[in-house]
């Protein structure tokens, strides 16, 4: 995994290979930035990242300049690596060790971004309960994104708020927004 953009450019990671992880290839992250890019300052955003895995998404976030990163993760090797290099790099990551529903349920904060990339073998009924009690517990700002990393396979242009889908391998990434 590398670091694409900002201050961390170019930076490789290496995560231990007994995380149970998929992560954003670098392609799909790419794309995804260059089109949050568009429509964000990164470094005024407040941005929350659900199944946090190794990181690459806050890790591409806090690049960039935002400071106001929290990653969600129940894998207590996951938490530590990202921990790592969160104090390797002088990065501003908060990492919570937790299963994703339950923090979700618990959380009263906003966000400007909620990036979710949950295991690839979620079914549309685990999609459909985190983008509910995303927008049921109010968890965006007004002007914010929820972004769902899924299997290409499945489809969630019918629930509430669905903007667009963009496509990348076999992976897909719906974008949900209060304007849709």
């Amino acid at each position: 995994m590398r670091i694409i953009s900002g201050k961390h450019k170019g930076k490789r990671l290496t995560a231990p290979k007994n995380l149970p992880v998929r992560p954003t290839t670098d392609m799909a992250k790419e794309s995804l930035f260059n089109i949050l890019n568009n429509h964000y300052y990164f470094d005024e955003i407040k941005v929350l990242d659900l199944f946090g895995g190794i990181g690459s998404i806050s890790f591409e976030f806090a690049s960039r300049g935002t400071k106001n990163i929290t990653t969600v993760d129940q894998h207590q090797g996951c938490i530590r690596y990202i921990n790592s290099v969160n104090a390797q790099l002088e990065l501003n990551i908060d990492t919570i060790k937790s299963d994703v529903y339950q923090f979700l349920e618990k959380c009263s904060q906003q966000y400007d971004i909620i990036f979710a990339d949950p295991p690839y073998n979620f079914t549309l009924e685990q999609l459909q309960k985190l983008h509910h009690l995303v927008f049921s517990k109010n968890l965006l700002s007004i002007e914010g994104l929820l972004i769902i990393e899924h299997s290409n396979q499945i489809s969630l242009e019918d629930l509430p708020y669905f903007d667009k889908s963009k496509k990348y391998g076999g992976n897909k990434f719906s974008f949900f927004n209060m304007d849709s």
